[in-house]
């Protein structure tokens, strides 16, 4: 059903208004192959008699529209693919349906509107999946390429490496509904969704595993003692204050969990040299023994 202003043939410019409503449908009810393409951008198919009104008005391009669902009060912004749907019937992108509370075959009130072109938006991820992408801001930006417009308070669907990824519209400057076709837009996140509660399980599970080690530590704690029942050499025993040299598979006692210690005044094992006496006794012993052969001697 088509709404539009009487035609005045002395004023044409005043009739720029188109208004109609239609069946709704989602992309996949439309007849033919498959056109994923379409789940993945911003823009409606529309039927051919809606072009034939369009051209005849004097309308601004690219050509924009208002989708509203009156039963609901709900509405978004697209700018359309094509004129090939049945008449009395356009087909929409599920997301869309989606934000406008539409059911397959509701009735879609549409008219065109113009916008303002887009200079600064802001977006936040409704997962925290979004983070694992390399270059969130490139993925969105292509992504855009097949969007018409946008319009804050929407939850646009976005499909990278097989998977889909949606995102809210936190703002659009100039306004509450812009147009993205051929500009330069500043793009800006915020924190996804479910974000900060990671972060504070994260920050709590940390704290967690700190006070257990600290009470495996208090656990622990106490006086070396060695295997043979001897006692531990001086140089082995802890002294407070004093800085020493642990032997070599001597745990630390001293140690505080949480703090690293590199003694640099420990020199390597290649390095050390092994203490020997300075003035070892002499001796004239030589090597005493008896000489074989291997052949025997003829008698």
């Amino acid at each position: 059903m088509f709404q539009f202003g009487g035609f005045n043939m002395m004023f044409p410019e005043a009739v720029r208004v188109f208004k109609a409503s239609y069946k709704c449908f989602s992309v996949s009810m439309l007849p033919g192959n498959e056109r994923q393409e379409i789940e993945n951008g911003g823009k409606i198919i529309m039927p051919a008699s809606a072009l034939d009104v369009l051209t005849r008005l004097n309308i601004d391009y690219p050509m924009l529209f208002k989708l509203v669902n009156f039963k609901d009060s709900r509405y978004t912004h697209a700018g359309v693919l094509e004129f090939v749907a049945d008449e009395g019937k356009c087909y929409l992108p599920y997301w869309m349906m989606v934000n406008l509370l539409l059911k397959e075959g509701d009735i879609l009130s549409i008219e065109n509107v113009s916008l303002p072109v887009a200079k600064d938006s802001k977006f936040q991820p409704c997962s925290i999946d979004f983070l694992d992408i390399t270059n969130p801001k490139a993925v969105l930006e292509n992504a855009l390429r097949n969007f018409a417009c946008l319009t804050t308070g929407d939850v646009i669907a976005i499909k990278y490496n097989k998977k889909v990824y949606e995102l809210r519209v936190l703002e659009t400057k100039p306004g509450d509904a812009v147009s993205i076709i051929e500009c330069d837009m500043n793009v800006d996140f915020e924190a996804p969704v479910g974000y900060k509660d990671q972060v504070k399980d994260n920050k709590t599970d940390e704290e967690s595993q700190d006070h257990v080690m600290e009470e495996v530590m208090e656990t622990f704690a106490g006086a070396g003692v060695r295997l043979d029942g001897k006692k531990k050499k001086e140089n082995q025993l802890d002294t407070k204050g004093v800085k020493k040299i642990m032997a070599r598979g001597i745990p630390d006692y001293d140690y505080k969990f949480g703090q690293l210690t590199f003694d640099r005044s420990v020199k390597p094992i290649t390095d050390r040299v092994v203490e020997t006496d300075s003035n070892p006794a002499p001796t004239n012993e030589g090597f005493h023994g008896h000489g074989f052969s291997m052949k025997k001697l003829r008698k």
